[in-house]
């Protein structure tokens, strides 16, 4: 196999991977209407094709994905356990407000083929 043959793949796999990201941002927001049942497939997407990603770009967001996933879980069980003492609720609209400004920051930079910066 040729150098540009082998390129021309590694592109292709980039791509590939790239469209990875993308669904599962979109998890990430279907999330909000499906019960979060979406949020763990995504999750679960990260996880299985981490290695996929080591050293390009799309590193910085699986890993941003993954956070955003743990933040979400410690926020809700958060707002869960003090929902009765009032403060659940505040809780609950900030972790919202995080979320959907860490999906609309990835999906941003994933667009501009560019890493996530914390």
């Amino acid at each position: 196999m040729n150098e540009s043959s082998t390129d021309q793949t590694d592109i292709e796999k980039l791509h590939s991977l790239k469209r990875l990201a993308t669904a599962v941002y979109l998890c990430q927001v279907l999330a909000f209407a499906f019960a979060g049942l979406p949020l763990l497939v995504g999750v679960i997407i990260n996880f299985m094709r981490q290695d996929d990603v080591k050293g390009t770009f799309l590193e910085s967001h699986f890993d941003w994905q993954i956070k955003t996933v743990w933040i979400a879980l410690a926020g809700l069980a958060l707002s869960g356990l003090t929902f009765e003492f009032g403060i659940g609720l505040f809780i609950l609209i900030a972790t919202v407000v995080l979320m959907v400004y860490r999906i609309v920051v990835g999906w941003s930079a994933l667009n501009s083929d560019r890493p996530v910066s914390e």
